[in-house]
């Protein structure tokens, strides 16, 4: 109990931006952040020009990002956001229906923590995440 107080603690005040256009996954994402960190806040961008304006408002301490938005491909967005040296210390979780070895390989470019199939995103990325300091290292599963 103890453990969860000082996890609470440090990560009171921090925002999970989820990038989702599918409101179904948008809901699943929000539901495993709520009942394992409901103490960080859940923001929902449903296109990469949404995530352009949540991320200029600050704040946002990790990144739920699909590949497939509706302007735009999500491994090109981990890139951009990894050349930009505020944004490119946020860790960054790609979840996707399908990942590929070619968005693999654009998400390891950028730095992505972890490409996980949306079937197997669970809680532990994002502690492993949360844990990461922002430290961004390629991890794929």
């Amino acid at each position: 109990m103890q453990q969860n107080v000082v996890a609470a603690a440090r990560h009171r005040g921090q925002t999970c931006l989820i990038i989702e256009d599918s409101q179904f996954d948008q809901q699943m994402m929000t539901r495993v952040m709520t009942r394992n960190y409901g103490h960080i806040r859940v923001e929902v961008a449903s296109t990469l020009e949404s995530a352009r304006t949540a991320l200029k408002r600050g704040g946002v301490s990790l990144i739920l990002l699909d590949n497939n938005l509706p302007d735009g491909i999500g491994a090109n967005f981990a890139l951009e956001l990894a050349s930009d040296p505020a944004l490119g210390r946020i860790p960054v979780i790609m979840v996707s229906d399908f990942p590929t070895p070619f968005m693999w390989e654009k998400a390891a470019s950028a730095g992505v923590l972890y490409v996980v199939n949306k079937s197997e995103f669970g809680a532990r990325y994002v502690a492993e995440a949360l844990g990461s300091g922002g430290r961004r290292r390629a991890g794929m599963n």
